[in-house]
């Protein structure tokens, strides 16, 4: 039987909203095993000066514990 567990992330990039989702799971990788996806809930830009400057994604990550 396997169980699953989820956690709610936050990640942000300059360049791009997949790039955020990528480098966040990549930080939740460096603690957490198993990963086995992820659901993008919400996705925010930051405007400075009239531009976007930031893309923000709040992730839901699934792995699987054993």
């Amino acid at each position: 039987m396997a169980i699953a567990k989820t956690i709610e992330v936050i990640a942000s990039s300059t360049q791009s909203i997949e790039a955020a989702v990528r480098d966040g799971i990549a930080k939740v990788g460096e603690t957490v095993d198993n990963i086995e996806g992820a659901w993008v809930k919400d996705t925010k830009v930051v405007v400075r000066e009239g531009n976007v400057a930031e893309w923000r994604v709040t992730m839901v990550v699934t792995f699987i514990v054993h």
